[in-house]
């Protein structure tokens, strides 16, 4: 099956390009920037690259000239929303096998690749694509972003999980705490044994010592048999304790011990077992202001915290938002059994344009239900639930590109210090947009 790697900033689009060819028996690697493209071609080959013109890292045909110079004998098609004759005769004079103007149909995409495959079938030495650069797939729910907020998250990831530390995980509701627990889990030496995931706030304090450390046949009333606890059953594993916060005073004591001791004692026994238990918890409290309050006991706080790590709301990882959106899709699709493509151009500007307030678990529960309902190929705004066509109330420092498009785009550059990725944030568009903008208007 021929490789290709697509190289292109737009989300929505990249992934609806992915999409097309692999039903069209490609198999396709997505980059949404040449630094990562860069990295893909360190590990793997290619038997083409389909890269975007204009990508906020790199400029197109000096990014041809230096893959060409890496390897001849690669075909490049180049892709641009700029129809320019110049361009495209510079980029077949660095050694593109094509040139392709946005927007383009299904038909004339292929018929660019096959072409430029064939060209280059009977050149010599013509790298073959390894089988070691597959596209990866994992049963995995956590996904790494592009987002400087998304990055961060993931190195603190890996350097964390290879130790025994105690990890607090703390964010808001829905940003997904316990996939980053588990991705934690997996990526340690831990990652053969047990996952045990508690949910703290359901747990009633009378109970909760029953639940943690198991109880004893008859050790009070409804005990009808031996019960092991949530603690020895992660035994050589990971325990994960979400909304730690919502535990009693009391409560908070008896797990203390266990963490301190690595020992528990089930209700109603004079024996004690010892466990080997990583500590992973989770709240979207703040710990730090319920120790001054005295609701949280400082020791256990300090415990726990051996290393912190922030979840990231949606708002602050909004470069990931249709990278999260295509995941939930295809997600969605597995389980309804349904072939939806993608999002319409309407849904994606909707989706940039709202709040997100239940971050992703609020995202994969209308993506879900949008994908029920949706009888084409892509999802339409009458499939959204009702909340996103609800006015919000604007602010001061509310931008928009209805009117004085130019001077929104000026001002939001200036506010931002020129940060483009800021200021494509602040006018709530993508970065893609903005630099077609900048062009458009010859802002430098």
């Amino acid at each position: 099956m021929p490789k290709i790697l697509i190289i292109e900033d737009d989300i929505s689009f990249c992934k609806l390009l992915d999409k097309f060819l692999t039903k069209s028996s490609y198999e396709v690697t997505t980059s949404f920037s040449a630094t990562d493209a860069r990295l893909l071609l360190q590990k793997g080959t290619f038997d083409l690259i389909l890269t975007d013109l204009r990508l906020p890292d790199a400029d197109g045909i000096e990014l041809l000239t230096e893959f060409k110079a890496l390897n001849s004998h690669i075909p490049i098609v180049l892709m641009t929303g700029y129809s320019d004759v110049n361009t495209a005769v510079k980029a077949i004079k660095n050694g593109a096998s094509d040139y392709i103007s946005k927007p383009f149909n299904p038909d004339e995409v292929l018929l660019v690749i096959t072409n430029a495959m064939e060209t280059f079938e009977n050149k010599p030495n013509r790298s073959k694509a390894s089988d070691s650069n597959s596209k990866k797939t994992t049963g995995s729910d956590y996904i790494q972003g592009i987002s400087n907020a998304s990055k961060k998250l993931a190195e603190h990831i890996q350097l964390v999980s290879p130790t025994d530390m105690s990890v607090l995980i703390i964010g808001e509701s829905g940003t997904g705490k316990e996939i980053i627990a588990k991705s934690i889990h997996q990526k340690s030496n831990r990652k053969g044994t047990n996952f045990i995931a508690v949910d703290c706030g359901a747990i009633p304090k009378e109970l909760a010592a029953s639940e943690f450390f198991g109880h004893l046949k008859g050790s009070f009333t409804g005990a009808i048999s031996d019960k092991i606890g949530y603690f020895e059953a992660a035994n050589g594993g990971t325990i994960f304790l979400d909304e730690i916060g919502n535990l009693s005073y009391e409560n908070q004591i008896q797990l203390l011990r266990a963490l301190q001791e690595r020992k528990i004692k089930p209700v109603g026994s004079n024996k004690e077992i010892q466990v080997d238990i990583r500590i992973i918890t989770a709240t979207n409290e703040d710990l730090r202001e319920a120790v001054k309050n005295g609701s949280f006991r400082e020791d256990l706080y300090h415990r726990i915290n051996e290393f912190s790590i922030h979840s990231p709301s949606l708002s602050d990882r909004t470069e990931d938002l249709m990278i999260f959106a295509e995941f939930f899709l295809d997600k969605a699709n597995v389980q309804l059994q349904k072939d939806v493509i993608g999002f319409s151009s309407e849904v994606v500007t909707i989706f940039q344009n709202y709040p997100w307030p239940g971050n992703l678990r609020e995202m994969q529960n209308c993506i879900k239900r949008s994908t029920l309902l949706t009888q084409g190929d892509f999802i339409e705004s009458n499939v959204l639930p009702a909340e996103f066509f609800q006015n919000n109330k604007s602010t001061t420092n509310d931008f928009s590109l209805s009117e004085n498009e130019k001077e929104a785009i000026v001002y939001a550059l200036g506010k931002t210090q020129n940060n483009k990725s800021e200021a494509a944030k602040l006018l709530k568009i993508t970065r893609k947009t903005l630099y077609n903008k900048l062009k458009l208007y010859d802002i430098n």
